[in-house]
């Protein structure tokens, strides 16, 4: 398999879980789109080196970490690729709790949680990842995940309630709306929701900046 093929491939089995991401952190869907489409362009460009299949989405939700970190710091709005990625946002997964009333008690309740307290419960919850693909998306030991993960659901039940039974309980709205699955736990993260049918092709990456 040659350069362009793995690109493809990696691009191809990662869009949507990768835009799912960046939706779940950003306001506007455009905005997402922007930063997925850098990530891409990263990946590209690095694409020797990206780890093998297993590990690939790991090394692409650091990259799109990093992008996100530019994004909310410099408010850039990046329209490479931005037109063809916008075109498949309608075959995207909802975002979770998009259609329950508690969703801005939820958001708002995240928001002050510290920033990787509340990544962790992210990409655990929403992403599906175990503590050591978490640790390894944002370079830390998983030790320090599960620390993080417990103190930071305690902590939104704390702000939200601790009532299973109460419409929009934290574990409810934290997980995706139709799945079926149960509330994840601190110990076994619930698995990542199956991706969509894949894009026909890679878009034609940009020239290097």
């Amino acid at each position: 398999m040659n350069f362009e093929q793995r690109f493809r491939l990696i691009y191809a089995e990662n869009f949507e879980a990768l835009l799912a991401y960046a939706m779940r952190r950003v306001a506007q869907p455009a905005d997402a789109a922007d930063v997925v489409a850098e990530a891409f362009l990263v990946a590209w460009r690095r694409c020797a080196e990206i780890p093998p299949e297993s590990e690939a989405r790991l090394w692409l939700y650091g990259v799109a970490r990093h992008v996100l970190a530019n994004h909310h710091r410099g408010g850039v709005r990046r329209e490479r690729l931005g037109l063809r990625l916008r075109q498949r946002l309608s075959a995207v997964v909802p975002d979770p709790g998009r259609e329950v009333p508690e969703r801005l008690a939820l958001t708002q309740a995240l928001a002050r949680l510290g920033g990787l307290d509340r990544e962790v419960l992210q990409l655990t919850v929403w992403e599906g990842l175990e503590p050591r693909e978490a640790a390894a998306v944002l370079e830390v030991s998983p030790a320090v995940v599960r620390t993080r993960l417990s103190r930071a659901r305690a902590r939104l039940r704390e702000l939200i309630g601790d009532d299973p039974a109460a419409p929009g309980h934290v574990l409810d709205v934290l997980t995706e709306p139709g799945s079926g699955a149960a509330p994840a736990s601190a110990s076994a993260p619930r698995s990542a929701p199956a991706s969509a049918s894949a894009p026909a092709s890679a878009p034609a990456p940009e020239e290097g900046r």
